[in-house]
């Protein structure tokens, strides 16, 4: 399989590289999308890659340091005001890690890991700069007990230990990854009373169970060990000493022993080759099946007899960060800022994750700059972001939107690309007013695979799902959970986000061999899904950054939370049962939402004044920001979106409604009732604010002014091109 698809990736290339011949001289009609849409290179994407995934380059290291140069340096060439920005925050490096472990009438160790990552023939994985596997924001710690196996480390699968007697206080918690958020599985260990935690990489989940390791094949190979943090950005993403506000060089700075965001226990990570030993040998009974994973033995769940001696040694310190912030002032709205942002740091090489995804930025922003270079210039101020300290807790723009809060009141979106390309298969996750609007962007790229990215999108989504689904419909969009640097804008800030990908068979994420060979051998080797990215991100920012009308739709919206609520009406009523609330409130105000929304879409469709487009585009500005709640989330008031926050005690995923939905899994049916009257009064602000728009009487309509499904502000209007654009 992994030759064909070689095969097929080298045709793609022989097929780029032919339409590589110079173009024809452009015509001065050539619209500005179809002038963006031929400049991301597929030479040009391949060499930033190597560049930028030439060393390890960890966050606060002199080689991440070099990145930030590398990045900054490739803005100015192309136009834009740049700036290095630093914040100087709490982070860990690791100076010793090492888990022994020990069987009752065995003399001596009969396991020591972990062991070094490698592989036969991997150019990359024996540089000295390779950080040991660990895992950030763990502390420092000397533990030895019996362990507990506890399958992936979730809320359910430590109540699943109870039921079966077995007690995890006082014990070290063996878990796998996968399923949610390792800091909610280091939290979870905590709670139920642990002294320490190992998590290890099951082959089930991404060795050879799902196909051929590296170097042969994609996935997991069995030294391969996923690093990563176990900070509780659950809680609070961001520099755990400074939760709310930026860290600055004056900031002041929360006691790190006393930071909540940081775990109590000493966690690491290790391969399967390590872990299983200890697995191995656990006694009790035998797992739940679900729980067993696909080593060549039994499961058990323990406690003992095998008995792990944990030592970890941590080196904390304020370590100096770079986010790299590069912008173009707009001419018409420049306070309402189109944002785009992509991490640049890596727990060692990060091919994929996170450089795939610095590449198409960069590409997109090359192809801006080409048109600054032509004398145009955006009506709303571009800026193109550079992340630092992402896989530390998303703490370079964390720190960032804290800083400008402000100003972030009047941003008109934010584009986030993060593991942009492992693959083929197109993917995009994005608040519901922006649905629409993805989905017309996609209708304007040209696939690799022929024809438009939406139509490659809709087939790879058909293929997934089953027959006469509502999924197959249409190219799905998902919701925005946590994860990567989109939380802070979203969650916090209102701020309208997306978050786009072309995903694939990836074993090797936030391990040294997610690296330039791996990436050409298996993610991406010809880089036309990378360019696939680069347009498609780079369409999102001309678009928005163009349209006379802002192109949200709240209609979309509005209806879709009404889906929200009906679920948690159901949940409500077998949770809460007679103490359950009456969503009836909640339900009007989300269809009084969804119908001011379709009102002011179609007001929008009016030939708007100056004036008017600026009242009508600060309107619906605002009416995302009224979905804040004044007082945040109970429990975690940090996030303050009334409709989405990464999933309590998941991480990842999203939670729709949380407030609400929070409180009905707790069963308390006190709160659930008062954030349902949060819920209904932030709906209630969001539809009197678009109600409130009152066009002028001298407002034509016409056929598109930007708002809607329909919406672009600038696209040609001829049909999307249904061939490959000039690689």
């Amino acid at each position: 399989m992994h030759r064909l698809n070689a095969l097929f990736a080298q045709l793609l290339l022989c097929s780029a590289l032919l339409a590589q011949a110079p173009a024809p001289p452009r015509s001065p009609a050539r619209s500005l999308e179809q002038q963006f849409l031929a400049v991301p290179d597929l030479r040009q994407a391949e060499q930033h890659m190597k560049i930028l995934t030439a060393e390890p380059h960890i966050a606060a290291s002199p080689e991440d340091r070099k990145t930030a140069e590398y990045v900054a340096r490739k803005f100015r060439e192309w136009g834009f005001d740049t700036e290095i920005v630093e914040y100087k925050v709490w982070m860990n490096y690791p100076l010793e890690v090492s888990v022994d472990a020990m069987l009752p009438g065995v003399t001596g160790v009969v396991m020591h890991g972990p062991t070094r990552e490698h592989v036969e023939g991997d150019p990359f994985q024996d540089d000295p700069r390779v950080v040991m596997p660990f895992n950030g924001y763990s502390p420092s710690g000397d533990v030895e007990a019996e362990v507990v196996y506890a399958n992936y480390g979730r809320p359910e699968d430590f109540q699943k230990l109870k039921e079966l007697g077995v007690e995890a206080r006082g014990k070290i918690v063996l878990v796998r990854y996968g399923e949610n958020f390792r800091g909610v599985k280091a939290y979870m260990a905590q709670e139920t009373g642990a002294v320490g935690m190992i998590m290890y990489s099951d082959p089930m989940d991404d060795g050879y169970f799902r196909g051929d390791v590296y170097p042969k094949g994609p996935w997991r190979p069995d030294t391969g060990v996923q690093r990563g943090t176990v900070a509780y950005g659950f809680e609070h993403p961001g520099d755990p000493t400074t939760p709310g506000w930026p860290s600055t060089a004056d900031a002041k700075r929360v006691n790190p022993e006393d930071s909540p965001d940081i775990p109590k226990i000493p966690t690491t990570p290790l391969s399967h080759h390590d872990a299983s030993p200890i697995l191995q040998n656990l006694g009790g009974v035998e797992t739940p099946r679900q729980w067993q994973g696909a080593l060549p033995f039994t499961y058990h769940v323990g406690p003992g007899p095998v008995r792990v001696k944990l030592h970890l040694k941590q080196d904390f310190g304020y370590r100096a960060i770079w986010d790299v912030i590069a912008r173009v002032r707009g001419t018409r709205w420049p306070d309402e800022w189109v944002i785009a942002g992509a991490h640049r740091d890596a727990w060692v090489y990060g091919a994929v994750d996170p450089i795939s995804g610095t590449t198409a930025m960069l590409e997109a922003a090359r192809g801006i700059g080409h048109l600054l270079q032509t004398g145009w210039r955006p009506k709303r101020t571009i800026i193109f972001a550079s992340w630092d300290a992402e896989e530390q807790g998303l703490i370079g723009s964390t720190e960032w939107v804290e800083q400008h809060e402000k100003e972030l009141a009047s941003a008109a979106a934010y584009f986030n690309v993060d593991t942009g390309a492992s693959g083929p298969n197109f993917r995009a996750s994005a608040v519901p007013s922006l649905r629409g609007f993805l989905r017309e962007i996609a209708k304007a790229v040209p696939s690799p695979k022929g024809g438009t990215l939406y139509d490659a999108w809709r087939t790879s989504v058909r293929r997934e799902n089953p027959p006469g689904s509502s999924a197959t419909a249409e190219a799905q969009v998902g919701n925005l959970g946590s994860g990567s640097d989109f939380a802070s804008f979203l969650d916090h800030s209102g701020v309208p986000a997306t978050d786009i990908r072309s995903g694939g068979d990836y074993g090797v994420y936030h391990s040294a061999f997610d690296n330039f060979a791996w990436f050409k051998k298996f993610g991406d080797a010809s880089f036309v899904y990378t360019q696939e990215v680069a347009r498609f991100y780079g369409l999102q920012v001309l678009r928005m950054a163009e349209a006379d009308v802002l192109p949200y739709d709240y209609e979309t919206y509005g209806k879709e939370i009404a889906t929200y609520l009906e679920g948690a009406q159901k949940n409500a009523a077998e949770r809460l049962s007679d103490q359950a609330p009456s969503f009836d409130t909640a339900v009007a105000a989300a269809k009084k939402f969804a119908q001011a929304g379709a009102a002011i879409r179609d007001l929008g469709t009016r030939a708007p004044s100056a004036a008017d487009a600026k009242s009508l585009n600060r309107t619906l500005l605002a009416t995302e920001r009224a979905l804040l709640l004044p007082n945040g989330l109970p429990r975690r008031p940090w996030f303050r979106h009334a409709i989405y926050a990464p999933a309590d005690l998941k991480g990842y995923a999203a939670s729709t409604i949380p407030g609400v939905n929070e409180a009905i899994q707790r069963g308390d049916a006190a709160t659930t009732t008062q954030q349902l009257q949060e819920l209904t009064n932030a709906l209630n602000r969001a539809a009197d604010l678009l109600e409130s728009y009152k066009p002028s009487a001298a407002a034509k309509p016409r056929g598109n002014s930007g708002l809607g499904k329909r919406s672009n502000g600038i696209r040609d209007r001829a049909a999307a091109p249904r061939s490959p654009m000039p690689q």
